[in-house]
């Protein structure tokens, strides 16, 4: 039986869209984000601890190397500063959710396009938990060099609010 909490998002959109989902380090609160409630004031309403915020970046042309803020290792539940692989980060994922997120990122990569997807992480050190993660290639040119993004901790399934 699927979760009903948080509501799955998972679609695609265009990169000149991109301000209209992140600016990477700051969400823009935006009436428009009509699939994606504003996380920031969902926070507020949560109160502190409840949802962790994170950057993130792989970078596509150095064997899809991983930069994380510390609150996506407090998300993931790896000591902060600890180095990961990306296939090590994918395996931390359910595997529908992984699935779906692979599917997601080779669009993104091919199309040229952002993405948002809810998802089901298994941290190495803590219980099952939703992860929220926003995502958008960086162009150089004509290549894409790295995709970057937010990765936002959601409330457990016994949350309303998502």
């Amino acid at each position: 039986m699927k979760p009903t909490h948080p509501l799955p998002v998972h679609h695609s959109w265009p990169l000149y869209e991109r301000t209209r989902f992140f600016e990477l380090g700051q969400l823009h609160r935006c009436e428009t984000l009509d699939p994606i409630p504003d996380v920031v004031d969902v926070a507020a309403r949560l109160g502190p601890g409840r949802i962790g915020i994170g950057q993130w970046e792989c970078d596509l042309t150095d064997n899809d190397r991983l930069s994380w803020s510390d609150e996506v290792y407090d998300i993931f539940g790896i000591p902060r500063g600890a180095s990961v692989r990306r296939e090590e980060a994918a395996g931390l994922y359910a595997e529908g959710s992984r699935a779906a997120m692979e599917k997601l990122r080779a669009y993104a990569i091919r199309h040229r396009r952002g993405f948002t997807l809810d998802v089901e992480i298994c941290p190495a050190e803590a219980p099952r938990r939703w992860m929220r993660l926003i995502a958008a290639p960086l162009c150089e040119g004509d290549r894409i060099v790295r995709l970057q993004g937010l990765k936002l901790r959601l409330p457990g399934s016994a949350d309303p609010e998502f």
